[in-house]
């Protein structure tokens, strides 16, 4: 890590730290051990709220004892109003399923834009329900669905119909009552396109409206409960207490249909990681750190300590990566209670030192905690992580052969490494399940699978390109090469945009026997905002969203910033 970063000899901040390269960042092992910041998309869209005071209201509830009807949550910003509307069902347990392809759910959803009336609530009830089967229209924003999570779900509603608070032992367990099997945006089944929203402050910036209807469902799950138990026990029943209410989240179970994500998205996925890169070059360029931003340091990474006790996860490679963070995190703590942070430039000092002791979880975990006592150095950096994907999709049809070997030389050394010849550099293949409708990681050996192959292999399908290359003159044009062999238009493209975007290429092989696909998942949710990963293979993982977020009546400039980490107790 030193190797990449040098300091100006200049008086207060140094503007002169480099960010760390794509070489370091963009391999899949550092991806998958990469934690939420505050930059992370749930955190800039609950600023956003508090900041400009959005008003929160439940205008319709109609919902019986048996959990069946719909409700509407509305919020309203200094512009526009949004409202998610919500149908609640009465689904036995033996319908109950996590699958893409269930057919019945707990609770379905959709964000709509504005105030919704009778008519549009028709509609969506029509329609809504059967998600994928049904059909929505431009005025819905996001369309989702969710089940409980029974076993907590159950033990809250009955002990709030008893009269009693539950344990919070019990709700840290699971950390959510529901969980989404999808939050869909972005012109599906109908709903908006991104573009017609994208110009909008409020939703400009990436997920941001798929972040509102998450954290409007979490009120949802809250709501539902309380119902329920007050219908089940009349007399007796209580309102769940709003500190215990905050502990809890919104699960999310998600597989292999988001990994190809970062790998489909270059120009996003650039835009993303160089902000987040930017954040912590300018934390390490600080000449020196004051107390109170220590203090603040030392309080997150205490309780983050104590986030990453919660953290529960089956599977053995995971489990141990938990198990070694927990033992960096103690070692981060006492190396600064030994004084790390006294000396000049004390922020780069830590992450040099994390870079050689460290784990990588350890490492990507200390570099989130150093920029939170830093938002007015580095939370407009959230302004710049959207991205015009079309925009960049062009091909200079001009460039000489000779520049365009050279990108590939430059920015795909690490794949030059890989001997694609051999069976295991390329034995995995991305394709689309027809049965799941989404994309699947199968095996090539597989004939019947053979010839649906996704083009998410980019590193063999470079130096399938620059092994074309080398049969044709320095001075011919890619016009004149694709013109003669249009198959590799994708890989020309993917160099001509790293060329611009050195963040956009993720630095491993993903088709390979090595690959370990929650590793995109990982990255990806990281960005999100979630915590608690619980990976149950090495292709799906559990998380939960909005964990410790306040909810409306809380939301203030103050809470919104601190939240994702467990508070400490008063001993």
């Amino acid at each position: 890590m030193r190797e990449l970063h040098t300091h100006s000899d200049v008086n207060g901040n140094d503007p002169g730290t480099a960010l760390r390269s794509p070489e370091t960042v963009m391999r899949l092992a550092r991806m998958g051990s990469m934690h939420q910041s505050r930059l992370s998309f749930m955190r800039v869209l609950l600023r956003r709220l508090a900041s400009e005071n959005w008003k929160f209201s439940r205008p319709v509830w109609n919902i019986d004892s048996t959990g069946e009807g719909h409700a509407v949550y509305a919020v309203m910003g200094p512009a526009r109003t949004y409202s998610l509307v919500a149908f609640a069902h009465d689904l036995p347990d033996e319908m109950r399923s996590d699958r893409v392809i269930a057919t019945a759910w707990d609770a379905t959803f959709a964000l709509f834009d504005g105030t919704p009336d009778e008519g549009d609530i028709a509609r969506l009830a029509l329609n809504v329900p059967r998600q994928e089967a049904g059909r929505v229209s431009g005025r819905e924003l996001v369309l989702a669905r969710a089940n409980r999570s029974v076993r907590l779900f159950d033990y809250v509603r009955r002990c709030l119909g008893e009269g009693i608070q539950p344990d919070a032992r019990e709700l840290d367990s699971v950390g959510y009552l529901m969980r989404t099997t999808a939050v869909y945006g972005s012109g599906k089944f109908g709903a908006a396109d991104r573009e017609s929203i994208c110009e909008r402050p409020e939703l400009a910036g990436p997920f941001q409206v798929e972040m509102l209807a998450v954290y409007l469902i979490r009120l949802f799950t809250f709501d539902i409960v309380e119902h329920l138990a007050q219908c089940d026990s009349p007399s007796t029943a209580v309102k769940f207490a709003t500190t215990l209410r905050e502990t809890l989240g919104v699960g999310n179970s998600t597989g292999l249909g988001m990994a190809p994500f970062l790998i489909n998205h270059p120009v996003l996925i650039n835009n993303w990681i160089t902000a987040r890169e930017t954040a912590i070059a300018r934390v390490r360029s600080l000449r020196q750190a004051y107390a109170t931003e220590i203090a603040i340091f030392g309080d997150r990474l205490r309780r983050a300590r104590l986030s990453a006790d919660l953290w529960h996860t089956d599977h053995p490679a995971k489990s141990i990566a938990v198990d070694t963070l927990r033992t960096d995190l103690a070692r981060l703590e006492q190396h600064v209670a030994a004084g790390a942070l006294a000396s000049t430039f004390p922020w780069d000092v830590l992450a040099v030192w994390a870079g050689e002791e460290l784990s990588l979880e350890g490492q990507e975990a200390a570099l989130s905690l150093i920029l939170e006592p830093y938002g007015a150095l580095i939370d407009s950096l959230a302004e710049t992580m959207k991205a015009d994907e079309q925009a960049q999709f062009p091909i200079n049809g001009a460039m000489r052969l000779r520049e365009l070997k050279q990108l590939i030389r430059e920015n795909y050394n690490f794949a030059a490494s890989i001997d694609f010849s051999q069976p295991a550099s390329q034995s995995r293949i991305w394709y689309t399940s027809q049965e799941k409708l989404e994309p699947r990681l199968g095996e090539r050996s597989e004939p019947v699978i053979a010839g649906y192959e996704q083009p998410l292999g980019t590193a063999r399908d470079v130096m399938a390109l620059l092994q074309c290359l080398a049969t044709w003159p320095d001075e011919d044009t890619v016009a004149k090469l694709l013109m003669a062999e249009p198959g590799h238009r994708h890989a020309v493209r993917r160099a001509q945009i790293v060329q611009r975007f050195p963040y956009a290429e993720i630095r491993d092989n993903t088709v390979g026997d090595g690959l370990f696909p929650i590793d995109l998942l990982r990255c990806k949710l990281s960005f999100f905002g979630a915590t608690h990963f619980d990976p149950k293979t090495d292709r799906w993982v559990r998380i939960a969203m909005y964990r410790g977020a306040p909810t409306p009546e809380n939301l203030t400039p103050l809470t919104a910033e601190d939240w994702v980490y467990p508070r400490l107790s008063a001993g």
